[in-house]
């Protein structure tokens, strides 16, 4: 699953204005829609297996527990190819890798539609969940790269946006041609989807040698940092258990809530509302505030799913919680990519798209935790409650990386900052500035 990037833009690009392409806006609007375009077949792929895991269960003869490791390998796909395409093409023209990386999840989403049985499923998601992060990184370069002087947010956010349309429009639509004409015809329309991009990416996308491209040494640079591996962990850990519940949803809904198998696809599509909202309002706490957002909105989250494991069992009342877990995940994502991206340096790339590993980690293994209580025999309603822990486990890491961090630049601070607070009074000759400081 994949954050907005609100604060990767101005930063992100470092070419020289005078590299800046000069396109017309019609020319301009038609890349972004290419590379939003993207992001909605990618996102329709990387949610859709979840609606329809029980048909894909049925028709590999596994029980649905088992079948959640379609949506884990998917997940580990991205874990994988995020950060090694990210070093390893680090100096490929962007849009050949965007090419390239389109032309993968084609292939891999064809192959779901075609794999005879349960292993060569599991292959078939994972090579699909390949590109996935290092296709969000690269797009969200380049969208900033393309955009008008002083729009550039703008336009990663309607990149970004891509993903939350296809939890409104592109997973509702697969799961209703699952339920009609069979879980495979899911994944042909995702491939239709992948053909479409990949011819407008070709023909809308303009040349780009004037975006900055790294290379695997500086942008491995990323790893030898602290706050990055906290933030990693902290997406990872507190959005695993968000993804514990969304897995088994459809069996939850109508075992559970008494939801008829015909109101799946509304369902899924209100999940999807909630994080388009989710979205917007993310956006304005992280512009405010990034770690109390961070704080306030896993406080939010874990509230939400703990309140889940009663409101599951009414139709009503599942649905209205179900739109407030979809908004308070994705009210985190700006916060989490800010953050992630402050910490980066100049490794803004792999950045990018490390976040997008931790948050398809986060849905492995939430698949594979929610899996295990339910074939304990705790039911449905046992993923929640593990969702609610994981988000207190990821409060304590954020915690964690909040205090490092204070203390590091403690550390760091001049002379007079650690003469004020040790109580020595006004040394002669430092600045007030420096005195005062805390």
């Amino acid at each position: 699953m994949t954050p907005p990037a609100v604060h990767l833009t101005e930063p992100a690009v470092t070419a020289r204005p005078s590299l800046r392409p000069r396109i017309p806006s019609p020319s301009r609007r038609g890349a972004m829609l290419a590379l939003a375009l993207g992001g909605f077949g990618i996102g329709t792929t990387e949610f859709a297996s979840m609606g329809l895991l029980p048909a894909m269960a049925a028709g590999t003869g596994v029980s649905e527990p088992v079948a959640g490791h379609f949506v884990s390998a998917y997940a580990l796909g991205v874990v994988v190819g995020a950060p090694t395409i990210a070093a390893l093409a680090a100096r490929v023209e962007r849009r050949t890798l965007l090419i390239a990386l389109m032309a993968t999840f084609v292939v891999g989403n064809l192959a779901t539609a075609l794999a005879p049985g349960y292993e060569s499923l599991l292959a078939a998601r994972f090579l699909a969940g390949l590109p996935h992060g290092a296709y969000f990184g690269v797009a969200a370069l380049v969208a900033a790269h393309l955009a008008e002087p002083g729009k550039r947010a703008k336009a990663v956010a309607t990149v970004m946006m891509g993903l939350s349309v296809a939890n409104v429009v592109g997973v509702p639509a697969t799961a209703f041609f699952g339920q009609m004409l069979g879980w495979r015809s899911a994944f042909v329309l995702v491939v239709i989807i992948g053909i479409v991009t990949l011819v407008a990416l070709a023909r809308l996308v303009p040349p780009l040698a004037g975006v900055h491209v790294s290379n695997p040494v500086a942008e491995l640079g990323a790893l030898s940092r602290v706050q990055v591996w906290m933030t990693l962990i902290f997406a990872t850990v507190g959005f695993g258990g968000s993804f514990a519940v969304y897995t088994y949803i459809s069996s939850t809904l109508t075992d559970v809530s008494g939801l008829p198998h015909a109101m799946v696809p509304v369902a899924l599509m209100l999940f999807g509302s909630g994080m388009i909202l989710g979205n917007v309002v993310g956006g304005r706490i992280a512009d405010n505030a990034v770690v109390p957002g961070l704080f306030g909105c896993m406080i939010a989250l874990i509230c939400v799913l703990a309140l889940f494991i009663v409101a599951a069992h009414n139709p009503v009342t599942a649905l209205i919680v179900l739109f407030f877990i979809g908004m308070a995940v994705t009210a985190i994502f700006p916060a989490v990519q800010s953050r992630l991206m402050d910490a980066a340096g100049d490794a803004k790339t792999l950045a990018s798209t490390l976040i997008h590993g931790a948050f398809n980690l986060a849905n492995a293994g939430g698949a594979w935790i929610g899996g295990v209580v339910i074939a304990a025999g705790y039911g449905y309603t046992a993923p929640a409650a593990v969702g609610a822990l994981l988000g207190v486990a990821g409060l304590i890491v954020l915690t964690i990386a909040v205090l490092l961090d204070r203390r590091r630049r403690d550390e760091s601070a001049p002379g007079g900052c650690r003469f004020r607070r040790e109580g020595r009074g006004r040394e002669p000759g430092l600045s007030s500035a420096l005195v005062a400081c805390p």
